[in-house]
């Protein structure tokens, strides 16, 4: 009796497959499931194809600096991500109920859902990574984690930064994480201000300031790419990061992932919201590293979170899916 109890306990919890974002990458990422599944070769060579140049050789070779260039950062993820997955449908491992990416790792969680193809996911990525890049001037832009502040302190802190220039809240990671984002010197005194109220601020290495109004221009152009881009009704609702809320509709997705580009990446109320109204209890991430299941287990209680990266991942994953 107990084992029936057990067992239809863990057949209601959904399943939500979560995929990351920039920053994850790592020159070999991914290379494992490469060499041993012809369907990860196949999700790779057609990103080569689709942007025209050896994408599988700067993920698996480097240089690091040549990955970690935006505009190849954002499509070796996704291809990372998405070969990752094929191989576990392969294999047997269920679909999700219900999948989520932050910021780049939308693209990927569009692909399983069924949206779009990985050939023009891929190009996507690309165009979307070569437009923030070239949206605001090398040096203007910053980053900076605060941490030990709830979100509303921080954006309490960006007001007041505000009169110096542009700062805005990015990403809410998790109630204890909060990215900001803006014109450098404003950035630099909100993170002043967050020390002054007890947080911690700590800059991030990156060279464009993303999901704030500095990038309203390149988001208006990757409009223009995202209407000739054939996006299919999904097949599994996609939590997106505008919203927090899940989506399947075609023309909702589009204007989401247009909109995601200026706006906060919501991934704690995502997370949240997955929980709470969907009914989830496990979390697989997807993907290079496990940046994505810190954050989930920093933001809610009582659900089982996983990360598949490497092949033996999958072995400690067949026992609870």
């Amino acid at each position: 009796m107990l084992c029936v109890i057990l067992y239809s306990f863990k057949a209601m919890r959904k399943i939500a497959y979560v995929f990351p974002g920039q920053g994850s990458q790592y020159v070999g990422m991914g290379y494992d499931f490469y060499r041993e599944f012809p369907t990860a070769r196949d999700v790779f060579h057609s990103a080569e194809k689709a942007l025209r140049y050896d994408l599988p050789s700067i993920v698996f070779k480097g240089p690091e600096e040549e990955l970690n260039k935006t505009i190849n950062t954002q499509p070796a993820i996704l291809t990372t991500s998405v070969a990752i997955y094929k191989v576990m449908v392969e294999l047997g491992f269920p679909k999700p109920d219900v999948v989520a990416g932050h910021s780049l790792g939308e693209y990927s969680a569009l692909v399983v859902a069924g949206g779009v193809e990985i050939f023009e996911a891929v190009r996507l990525a690309h165009l979307r990574g070569k437009l923030m890049q070239e949206g605001v001037p090398e040096g203007k832009g910053a980053m900076a984690a605060i941490l030990k502040l709830p979100p509303e302190k921080v954006e309490e802190i960006c007001r007041q930064a505000s009169d110096v220039g542009v700062v805005e809240p990015a990403n809410y990671n998790s109630p204890e994480q909060t990215v900001i984002s803006g014109e450098k010197q404003a950035v630099e005194r909100a993170m002043e201000i967050a020390k002054q109220m007890g947080g911690k601020a700590i800059p991030l290495k990156v060279s464009v300031p993303s999901h704030c109004s500095l990038m309203k221009g390149p988001a208006d152009a990757f409009r223009l790419k995202l209407a000739q881009t054939p996006i299919k009704n999904l097949s599994i609702p996609l939590v997106q990061n505008y919203t927090a809320r899940e989506h399947t509709m075609a023309h909702e997705v589009r204007e989401n992932l247009y909109r995601q580009l200026f706006s906060p990446v919501r991934w704690y109320q995502s997370v949240q919201y997955m929980v709470d109204k969907l009914g989830v209890g496990v979390f697989v991430e997807i993907g290079p590293k496990n940046v994505l299941s810190k954050l989930i287990q920093q933001t809610v209680s009582g659900v089982s979170v996983f990360n598949v990266e490497k092949l033996e991942d999958l072995e400690k994953l067949k026992k609870v899916l």
